[in-house]
């Protein structure tokens, strides 16, 4: 069995508020319009998850809603993917007994936990700022979260790509 492990960065949030705390931010216009391109494109590739494992933040889960999933799959949101560092993030996937899951969290963990999961160096130009709405699609030839190594990029896009 292969391992599926799709990497979101929430879709673009809105600053419009200093007062607001950071967690408690939304997505602004732009945002609200790529995470259902976001959720098209993985639809469409055959990549949709079996489990999300999502921040509590408030853009992460409008994030979410925004994908548009044809099934339900089983959603966990959790207050320790916010803000997470990439070990932090890899100790949860390793409580997650499906085969093929989803990731939404934050920059700069998501993104480096991406970075660090890959064989080969990725050619997408934008693979290591890792912006809003960037999704990665990494495959494992292991048959367990705990302890996993270096996987393959399947895919990679970002909002704009769509």
């Amino acid at each position: 069995m292969t391992l599926r492990l799709i990497l979101t960065r929430h879709a673009k949030s809105d600053w419009g508020n200093p007062a607001l705390d950071d967690k408690d931010r939304s997505l602004n216009a732009r945002g609200k319009a790529d995470a259902p391109k976001i959720g098209a494109w993985i639809r469409s590739m055959g990549y949709e998850p079996q489990e999300v494992l999502c921040s509590s933040a408030t853009r992460t889960q409008e994030t979410l809603r925004g994908l548009g999933y044809d099934h339900a799959p089983a959603i966990t949101v959790l207050d320790a993917l916010y803000l997470a560092e990439p070990e932090d993030i890899l100790a949860l996937l390793g409580t997650v007994q499906a085969a093929n899951v989803q990731i939404i969290a934050h920059n700069p963990g998501i993104g480096a936990l991406a970075n660090a999961l890959l064989e080969d160096e990725p050619d997408h130009p934008d693979f290591y700022r890792y912006p809003t709405g960037a999704t990665a699609i990494i495959d494992f030839g292991q048959t367990d979260w705990i302890g996993i190594t270096a996987g393959t990029l399947v895919d990679f896009r970002v909002p704009r790509d769509l």
